[in-house]
């Protein structure tokens, strides 16, 4: 059989398709091929294993959130797909997807789930998500998805290789590849992928304005979230945590309607 672009994946029937706060941890470059489905519905779950084989990723599969932590305590992978809706309450996907991070994590997770609602997107992406896809899903979004947030990471990865691992800005010092920085006033801080990833984009950009979509594009992609603000509360974060003035920045400029301008210097 083949793969249809069009096939919808639910929970009653597989796809075609061809044979089947811790030490911050990022994804190891050998490892971002292998993906990890964590779905408690083995139809499926056999239909996404098999269509990312065929895509000529390496897949592996559990069966709920136990397992999936057990999993990635011992190994690394590219991609977590990630059931929302799992067979033990106390630990459904979000609170994995929390476990995760809090535990210095990074590992990219996508949420799958029957669950559409724009408050539970929100949610899910809250705990550390990096995208979110309802049920039932066409077999060619799951896959345009799952590339999307292996390029966004291997761009963040190539970007912080090197002589772009360390940033130095008004006596803060961020180590991109640790997700650690330390702010002027001398206090540790563990860096969300997110905040990581934004302040990434606008130090590749100094003293230019960077749009609100244009980080949306390139940090989430432009469907994941419902508002523009989301970034707005991103860089209140980023201002927090770096500047000595949060309600006066000199380094996270907002420019009025558009987005933002990050200044290295700070603005005087």
């Amino acid at each position: 059989m083949t793969k249809s672009s069009g096939t919808i994946l639910d929970g009653d029937s597989r796809p075609e398709g061809r044979g089947a706060g811790t030490e911050p941890r990022s994804v190891p470059a050998e490892h971002t091929r292998h993906i990890l489905v964590v779905e408690d519905d083995p139809h499926l779950a056999a239909g996404v294993v098999e269509n990312l084989r065929a895509e000529g990723y390496e897949v592996d599969f559990v069966g709920d959130g136990q397992r999936a932590l057990e999993w990635l305590r011992g190994k690394s992978c590219g991609l977590v797909l990630l059931d929302v809706m799992l067979p033990q309450p106390e630990l459904d996907g979000f609170t994995v997807c929390r476990t995760l991070r809090e535990r210095g994590d990074n590992t990219p997770v996508l949420f799958l789930t029957a669950r559409g609602d724009p408050a539970d997107r929100v949610r899910g992406l809250e705990a550390g998500g990096d995208d979110y896809l309802a049920k039932p899903f066409h077999l060619r979004e799951l896959l345009l998805r799952v590339r999307a947030i292996l390029r966004r990471w291997d761009w963040y990865r190539s970007a912080s290789a090197a002589d772009g691992a360390v940033l130095r800005f008004g006596g803060n010092e961020v180590d991109f590849r640790a997700f650690r920085a330390r702010s002027w006033n001398g206090l540790a801080q563990e860096l969300t992928e997110k905040e990581a990833m934004i302040l990434k984009v606008l130090a590749e950009r100094p003293g230019e304005i960077v749009s609100r979509e244009d980080l949306l594009e390139r940090v989430w992609g432009y469907d994941v979230f419902p508002s523009t603000r989301t970034v707005d509360n991103f860089i209140l974060r980023l201002r927090k945590r770096f500047e000595r003035d949060p309600a006066n920045p000199r380094h996270f400029l907002t420019v009025w309607g558009v987005g933002y301008r990050f200044m290295t210097e700070g603005e005087s």
